[in-house]
């Protein structure tokens, strides 16, 4: 066979080296070394034999515009390939990583030209774990990510859903975006590197008695993308949780469960934010008193609620003159007029406001439609992935910053 390799337009060193493995989500890292040259980081990619029978290495030099390393010497390239992208590298990235490479790393083999990098590198390792649920939860697995987290390695999945097989189960290749917002928030460098970014997420709970609440559907995954979004971007990054189902990769992270936890938390680290992101859902009311027991299932229960603190109008009043203040609407409807209305109430720079009657996005979603609501515009962005949304969003909030 001739060689059908794809000639880069410069093959000078890469701070990120890619690794795929062997296995169905092969395919994904397509759309990993995609985002990653669509935001200017140049990569190089290497492949296993058991990658190749998924897919071809030419559509990887397609995407990264580079040579791909292969087990197959290329008699016009270096002598020594894994060691040098092992040097270049600032991150490693092994997406997907099978079970048996994850059981080759943690053991130190080097059989392939991806294992003889992984053990050449200097920079941090990233790892992004793909296979079927009963192979990711066996003890052997469990043991060997664990031994890999001690050396430092970073693990970015897998996430819980239905399986190339069929089966249900922790097991999936994370999303693309998340593992590209993972690689370049670990490049540390980027266009909010030296601003710090203050992020609301995740929905809070107002206590009824000692086991129910008052609360509402948001998960916390628009804000933790935003977060993540943020970090790779170089900003030092501080999150207020609300009873999320989703963390930040980074950062420091402060956990909220109520609207008066939020506010006080919110509050205190307002004060050094240079750009704050209201995205969690806030209750407005809370119930007037709530039982320290658990309330007995008799008779009817009336509630009598008070309003909580309006935490946004709060932080925009006191706002210092260089901050730059984002806030969110969940809307029934696409009301523009509403959201404008409300971003001149609230006093802020910018509302993101979001349609919920569609149950495709917002609430409980991985995807999200936002209209960017700002003084002088309204941009719409079309539903995708949340952590494109987030993109979008950070996108127009740097055009604003002071």
């Amino acid at each position: 066979m001739g060689d059908h390799r794809v000639v880069a337009p410069t093959d000078g060193p890469a701070p990120v080296l890619l690794a795929v493995t062997g296995g169905i989500a092969a395919y994904r890292a397509c759309e990993v070394v995609r985002g990653l040259v669509k935001a200017d980081v140049p990569v190089q990619v290497a492949m296993t034999r058991a990658a190749r029978r998924f897919v071809g290495e030419t559509t990887f030099a397609g995407l990264s515009r580079r040579h791909v390393l292969t087990d197959d010497p290329d008699p016009n390239g270096p002598i020594y390939p894994h060691l040098d992208a092992a040097r270049a590298a600032r991150v490693m990235a092994i997406v997907p990583a099978s079970a048996n490479t994850i059981a080759r790393l943690a053991h130190g083999l080097a059989d392939d030209v991806v294992a003889e990098s992984a053990l050449a590198l200097a920079g941090q390792l990233l790892i992004a774990p793909a296979m079927n649920h009963r192979m990711w939860l066996h003890p052997a697995t469990q043991q060997n990510v664990e031994t890999l987290k001690v050396r430092g390695a970073i693990i970015v999945g897998p996430e819980d859903g239905q399986l190339a097989e069929g089966e249900e189960g922790p097991g999936r290749l994370a999303q693309p975006d998340r593992i590209t917002q993972a690689i370049r928030m670990l490049l540390g460098s980027g266009s909010l590197k030296g601003k710090r970014v203050l992020i609301t997420a995740g929905g809070t709970r107002e206590p009824l008695d000692s086991v129910r609440f008052l609360g509402n559907r948001s998960s916390g995954k628009m804000g933790v993308a935003l977060a993540d979004e943020a970090l790779a971007r170089g900003a030092e990054v501080t999150t207020i949780l609300s009873n999320t189902l989703v963390r930040p990769m980074g950062g420091t992270q402060v956990d909220a469960p109520t609207a008066a936890d939020l506010a006080a938390a919110t509050q205190a680290h307002a004060k050094t934010a240079d750009i704050i992101l209201m995205a969690a859902a806030v209750a407005d009311f809370r119930p007037a008193a709530a039982h320290d027991t658990k309330r007995a299932r008799t008779g009817s229960w009336d509630l009598h609620l008070e309003p909580t603190e309006d935490i946004l109008a709060g932080i925009a009043k006191n706002r210092l003159p260089h901050q730059t203040i984002i806030g969110f609407a969940a809307e029934d409807s696409e009301d523009i007029a509403k959201a404008r209305e409300k971003r001149e109430r609230k006093g802020v720079d910018l509302i993101v406001l979001n349609d919920i009657s569609d149950p495709a996005q917002g609430f409980d979603s991985d995807d999200n439609a936002v209209v960017l609501v700002s003084g002088s515009d309204e941009i719409r962005v079309e539903r995708a992935p949340k952590p494109q949304i987030a993109a979008a969003i950070l996108d127009r909030v740097e055009a604003l910053v002071v």
